[in-house]
């Protein structure tokens, strides 16, 4: 299959560039493809001509997108309605990936995809803008909302505690908010599975179950140092965070897809195939 990767240099990117090596791939970093840059997208894919595109670039600094509010929306809003306009042009699909953010986090349980979106910081209202710009494209698509994407790549919570839980202090972390942690590497595996499918449309495709960050942060240090509870409000970040964004889905099995498994097993799974620090 011909697939042409946007944001290949990210944690995600990296990570399905194993997955798909495979297929015929043109793998393309931020240096590579700007998507914000309607022209240069538009000429890369009718260049390359690929049967799906795949949509792994993303403005992802949280707080700092609430100063940056023009470079945000650039990357996240208008990039993929660029590429969606791409892919039609050239009969293409497109897989695009958004984020648990879009929701604020009040409804207390975990969100499915007919719940209606209320985004709270300019992240996430960025990232509305993309997956609507994408589905109302027309083009054949599939957005994926996600949610607390760590892996081997990149930078990422997950990597953050460990390198944290080093220096062996007690570490500060919230817990006034839950979500659903999810290896980049599980995310992949289910993208490569979706685009052999004729599934289309919105899902999300997350580690199932839930947690906080807080008790997120125990599981990852495994009781080598002490983690203390923080709220929301004493971490005192720019940008505003939903309560409760995690995520579960109606429509990833009834489109005959494979679950993704339980954020700790894949959690217990990244760890063991780290590196031992002490060999």
């Amino acid at each position: 299959m011909r697939i042409l990767l946007t944001g290949a240099g990210g944690q995600l990117g990296r990570d399905l560039q194993e997955t798909l090596k495979g297929h015929d791939l043109r793998a393309l970093d931020h240096a590579g493809l700007d998507v914000a840059d309607r022209e240069a997208v538009l000429r890369s894919v009718q260049q390359a001509r690929p049967e799906w595109i795949i949509n792994a670039a993303a403005f992802n600094d949280v707080d700092g997108a609430e100063t940056m509010a023009k470079a945000a929306f650039a990357v996240n809003g208008a990039g993929p309605g660029h590429l969606a306009e791409a892919a039609a042009a050239v009969g293409a699909s497109i897989v695009h990936i958004s984020t648990d953010y879009v929701f604020d986090g009040s409804k207390g349980t975990p969100y499915a995809e007919d719940d209606p979106p209320n985004p709270l910081s300019v992240y996430a209202r960025s990232k509305f803008e993309g997956e609507r710009r994408v589905l109302e494209s027309g083009v054949s698509a599939c957005v994926l909302r996600t949610a607390w994407l760590y892996g081997v790549h990149g930078k990422n919570f997950v990597r953050a505690i460990l390198a944290a839980a080093t220096k062996g202090d007690p570490l500060n972390v919230v817990a006034d908010q839950v979500g659903s942690p999810t290896a980049t590497a599980d995310l992949a595996r289910a993208i490569a599975q979706l685009i052999q499918t004729p599934a289309r449309g919105l899902f999300h495709a997350a580690n199932s179950g839930a947690c906080s960050r807080f008790e997120f942060a125990q599981a990852i240090v495994h009781g080598s140092v002490e983690v203390l509870p923080i709220t929301t409000a004493e971490a005192a970040r720019p940008a505003r965070r939903p309560a409760n964004s995690s995520l579960t889905s109606v429509r990833w099995q009834q489109a005959g897809l494979t679950p993704l498994r339980s954020w700790r097993s894949a959690l217990d799974a990244f760890l063991d195939s780290l590196p031992d620090p002490a060999a």
